[in-house]
């Protein structure tokens, strides 16, 4: 993977955390109904949580009283009154703890149910994606938003908001209560707020360029991963172990040093807050009991205030966790957007052609492209091509002979000129109907976990096993498959390492096969089988492309000589076109590539 490609979250500001948190918001309007119930629970769990030490105080001034009677000789502590009060907080306590528990449920429903719909709509948004964004993204990046930054976005989710909710419910609340006992020591204890508030605006200034590159350079980490281990044989035959080893633990150094950072910010903060929470505490505590010594204040009074500090800091503490998770959250979620809002290619054009009874003759008409409109490697390609001809495009690398076939199934567009199916252009296609008369054979072989059988039915997915069979008899792959264990249900790995390259690349052609296209694309289909099973492929391709267009793209020019018209590629444009016989009269660059391929063939024989 190009280094280029990793990305540089070091050196890269932090995002619009408010808007990012705006698109949030507005994206979860579908569970607003949820929401306001997680709200109105969470409030109602907070608020009967908060009238407990008010009341429990009360029990502790009739202890208290009952005390000074007993010494003073009266009837000592009312028992079946304190019951009562207790009996009454345990009550809002367990209403509290109920209406937590509900909101709790509804929460994780909402951020599951949110990361479930992020997945889907991602899924479903990189198959609208052009060609060029996965050319130049790797694929850990792409994979790394599809996991790494939902989970994370769903956990910090699930508790940051409920967590806000009842924050600042308690922060409201507790200071009412406060209040109402007593206004000085509510003072007392309020003069620690501006001191939180400047740890906190200090947190969110500082944590979330830290926070952001740490989601980014997971998803390097995640890079570089999996292309270290779908690289690993290439890694040990080249002794490359300590390069990537070295590569490895430069980027798990930045990821270590944004993670520490972030972390250090989101940990430092309670042990903090605590020891400015402890000195509120005990400046109540003095205060308290100088004025029930005055009696201005009951004794329960001051072990419920004691308490409503105590419950004061906490929310404050929590505000700050808070603030940390939801710059984890933007985090996370800024880089979900922003896959999301990528911009797609146009899957529909208005009033299509259809392409029912086309019969798939081309034409190339001034075709001018370059994946980069400032640097065009296709210059002015022009070429037609009848329904059921067999066209083999050679030329040296990099003369452009995929890019054609890549703007033939509209993988890419043209910069000018046009590409003609029957007359239409492609571009008054839909892409799915249009790439439905396509069937494509890659030189870099593609298989997915399953069966021998699924794998070759993916070309046509409503096929019986019957079909399926003929398709790799015609591929010449079904006797090789039934000295198999297991024959067509044999599991391929995730790599499908378990089958050799030239036996994936059998598979491939027999998929093509069963889906009976219209156009064959083979793009060097045969570059990793054998010479002998090379002859048998063509045998059988021949068979399937009588009355079908054909493209075949084609070092060993030895394998095209019976293609109807060569097309001889150089810089992007065409040079010679013809068929075999009369391009080699001609002696011109195709007859010197031909001839250079059995030179070389000769001197290494010799």
């Amino acid at each position: 993977m190009p280094r280029g490609m990793r990305g540089n979250a070091a050196g890269e500001k932090a995002k619009d955390f408010k808007g990012t948190i705006k698109k949030l918001i507005k994206y979860m309007n579908a569970f607003k109904f949820h929401m306001l119930f997680v709200a109105v629970f969470a409030i109602c769990g907070t608020v009967f949580n908060i009238l407990g030490p008010k009341i429990l105080g009360k029990a502790t001034t009739e202890i208290f009283n009952g005390l000074v009677s007993k010494v003073s000789g009266g009837s000592g502590m009312d028992f079946g009154k304190i019951g009562q009060i207790l009996l009454l907080t345990l009550g809002l306590y367990v209403i509290s703890a109920l209406c937590s528990f509900i909101q709790g449920i509804i929460m994780t429903g909402v951020s599951q149910k949110t990361t479930y719909r992020l997945r889907k709509e991602i899924s479903e948004k990189i198959n609208r994606m052009p060609m060029n964004y996965f050319d130049t993204k790797p694929v850990g990046e792409v994979l790394s938003r599809v996991t790494n930054d939902v989970d994370t976005l769903g956990q910090s989710l699930n508790q940051s908001a409920t967590q806000l909710i009842t924050s600042v419910t308690t922060l409201i609340g507790v200071l009412v209560m406060m209040l109402s006992i007593s206004p000085l020591m509510t003072l007392v204890a309020v003069l620690i707020l501006p001191i939180s508030v400047i740890l906190i605006s200090f947190v969110m200034k500082h944590s979330q360029k830290y926070f952001r590159g740490q989601q980014q350079y997971l998803g390097n980490v995640n890079g570089q991963v999996e292309e270290i281990y779908s690289g690993h044989n290439i890694i040990k035959a080249f002794n490359k172990e300590e390069d990537v080893i070295g590569e490895f633990d430069a980027i798990n150094g930045k990821l270590y040093d944004s993670a520490w950072k972030s972390q250090f910010f989101s940990g430092m903060m309670m042990p903090v807050m605590q020891f400015i929470g402890n000195l509120g505490y005990v400046a109540v505590a003095i205060l308290g009991g100088f004025l029930a010594i005055r009696n201005a204040i009951e004794v329960g009074d001051i072990q419920s205030f004691i308490q409503y500090v105590r419950n004061f800091t906490q929310p404050i503490q929590q505000v700050a966790q808070v603030t940390n998770m939801l710059q984890l959250t933007a985090a996370a979620s800024e880089r979900v957007f922003e896959f999301l809002e990528e911009k797609e290619e146009d899957q529909t054009v208005p009033d299509p052609v259809s392409v029912e009874g086309l019969q798939g003759n081309v034409e190339f008409d001034h075709v001018h492209f370059g994946y980069n409109p400032d640097k065009i490697i296709i210059n002015d390609f022009s070429a037609k091509v009848k329904e059921g001809q067999k066209i083999a495009i050679v030329g040296p690398t990099g003369a452009g002979k995929t890019t054609m076939i890549k703007l033939l199934m509209r993988f890419y567009d043209v910069n000018s000129g046009a590409i003609k199916i029957d007359g239409h252009d492609v571009r008054d296609f839909n892409r799915s109907e249009l790439r439905e008369m396509f069937g494509m054979v890659l030189q870099d072989t593609w298989l997915f976990h399953g069966s021998i059988m699924e794998n070759i039915r993916y070309g046509k997915l409503d096929a019986t096993d019957e079909e399926v069979i003929q398709a790799a008899k015609a591929a010449h792959v079904h006797r090789f498959v039934q000295t198999l264990p297991g024959g067509y249900n044999m599991e391929l790995n995730e790599e499908a390492s378990n089958v050799s390259q030239g036996q994936k690349q059998l598979l491939t052609i027999a998929r093509a096969i069963l889906a009976d296209p219209k156009i064959l694309i083979l793009d060097e289909a045969t570059s990793s089988v054998d010479t002998r099973t090379e002859v048998l492929i063509q045998k059988a391709m021949d068979n399937l492309m009588k009355g079908r267009t054909s493209f075949i793209i084609a070092h060993r020019l030895s394998t095209i000589r019976d293609a109807d018209l060569i097309l001889v590629m150089k810089d992007g444009d065409i040079v010679e076109q013809g068929t075999h016989e009369a391009l080699l009269a001609k002696n011109g660059f195709y007859a010197d590539l031909y001839n250079s391929q059995f030179e070389s063939t000769d001197q290494t024989c010799a």
